[in-house]
């Protein structure tokens, strides 16, 4: 009797304790799921192309509404050119640490794709890669290479412009497109922004159950300006290949419904909540496209470090986690875009950005101060004539040889600043543009 009540004593604590175990650690079985990220990014659309930014040109209703819903930045300074924008982004550092050849990111690189890739993220990048260095097969011995999206951190890729060059089969009418590896047939009928578009609704359905990273740069807006499903002149198959800037605005009109298709997939699946949905341009649009905005008529700048060629639409969508109609009126450079993902990611990674994560919760963020743009974009004389560095308040901006610009009286920079006509306040904001200049390797 002794032995079995013994037994009892003994036996009791250890189901007790078990029952204590659990409980402490049941609400670290249920983790809550990493939000979905989709990184969209047009290809040379200015801030005056979307009607939330005053354009009385276009009519982005989707975008608009985005914007309305969640948050809008009102001054994200890009890169002035393509490349030096995309190596940028997805890297975080500045040009002059990575930049090598215009078309082209070091395969040894480590990317947001690599990034989310390393966080668990199920990952798909979709649209214009042109990175693999086409123009400079004779130095870039891995010109080739048809896995350079995955050693990039991509599982996934269906993409313009990776071992072929535009010569070969443009983006838009009858495409020429990698996926994973292998060409898809060519289709007169098709056009490229629908099978990039749909290759990530496909993915989106596939990976809805696990957290997932779309980065999708777009060909959309770039030229040539040519007509869209949606055009009229789309029917006549000979003048698909027009290029004409009077349908840019059709093209301006795609980029929005493609937005839709994506977000409207998100709500479909019920995921829309948990995925930060962000729209930005990688720089400003082509000089050739003159829009008009409630302040003032507006023509691209593109290649150019004025305004046109680096103020970009940015606007995130997070049904509620974003504050309904948020207005960001302060600085973001694209080297934030890599560390506000490692935020998101919770991975400790160097890079020269300013997270904005904790902006998007409704957290504490103290907005940055200046943002840094170094150019030297080795791509033919009219852009290469541009190569400049510029550090910038909101209201002001210094280049490295010493010109100083009020950007709210002078937006095309016509009129540089006297120093001897410098309010005490301006002086003191040159001086301090000044030493963030200095902070960068000289600009020869």
């Amino acid at each position: 009797m002794n032995k079995s009540t013994k037994l009892v004593i003994f036996f009791i604590p250890i189901i007790l304790s078990c029952n204590v175990k659990h409980t402490e650690r049941k609400p670290n079985v249920v983790l809550e799921k990493k939000p979905n990220i989709v990184l969209i990014m047009a290809d040379d659309m200015g801030y005056e192309c979307l009607s939330t930014y005053g354009s009385t040109s276009y009519n982005t209703p989707v975008l608009d509404s985005l914007a309305a819903e969640g948050m809008k930045f009102n001054n994200c300074v890009s890169q002035p050119l393509c490349t030096p924008s995309r190596v940028k982004i997805m890297t975080g550092q500045y040009n002059y640490r990575n930049y090598d050849y215009f078309g082209h990111l070091n395969t040894e690189a480590y990317t947001f794709g690599n990034l989310m890739q390393g966080a668990g993220y199920e990952t798909c990048i979709a649209g214009k890669w042109q990175l693999n260095g086409l123009s400079y097969k004779n130095e870039i011995l891995d010109w080739n290479d048809t896995q350079k999206p995955s050693k990039l951190g991509f599982n996934e890729y269906c993409l313009w412009q990776l071992t072929h060059k535009a010569i070969d089969g443009e983006r838009f009418a009858n495409p020429l497109i990698e996926q994973n590896g292998q060409l898809l047939e060519r289709n007169e009928d098709a056009y490229g922004p629908d099978i990039f578009s749909d290759y990530i609704l496909d993915f989106i359905e596939r990976k809805k159950d696990k957290p997932f990273f779309v980065y999708y740069p777009m060909v959309l807006v770039h030229d040539p300006f040519v007509p869209t499903p949606d055009s009229e002149d789309w029917r006549n198959k000979e003048k698909r290949y027009v290029n004409d800037t009077i349908y840019f605005k059709d093209m301006v009109a795609y980029t929005d419904k493609i937005v839709g298709k994506i977000t409207n997939k998100l709500k479909e699946l019920k995921i829309e909540d948990n995925t930060i949905v962000i729209f930005v341009a990688d720089n400003g649009t082509h000089y050739s496209i003159h829009s008009k905005t409630k302040e003032r008529n507006v023509q691209g700048a593109k290649g150019n470090t004025t305004d046109g060629g680096t103020h970009v639409p940015l606007i995130v969508s997070w049904p509620n986690t974003i504050k309904k109609g948020t207005v960001h009126n302060e600085l973001i450079e694209f080297s934030d875009f890599f560390s506000t993902l490692s935020d998101i990611a919770k991975q400790e990674v160097k890079s020269d950005g300013k997270s904005f994560y904790s902006l998007l919760k409704g957290d504490n963020y103290n907005s940055r101060n200046t943002a840094f743009v170094h150019y030297d974009p080795r791509w033919g004389e009219r852009v290469n004539q541009y190569r400049n560095q510029f550090a910038r308040t909101l209201n002001y901006k210094l280049y490295q040889d010493g010109k100083f610009y009020n950007l709210k009286e002078d937006i095309l920079e016509q009129h540089p600043l006297s120093v001897d006509l410098l309010t005490e306040k301006e002086l003191e904001i040159k001086s301090f543009l000044e030493n963030e200049i200095k902070t960068h390797p000289d600009f020869e």
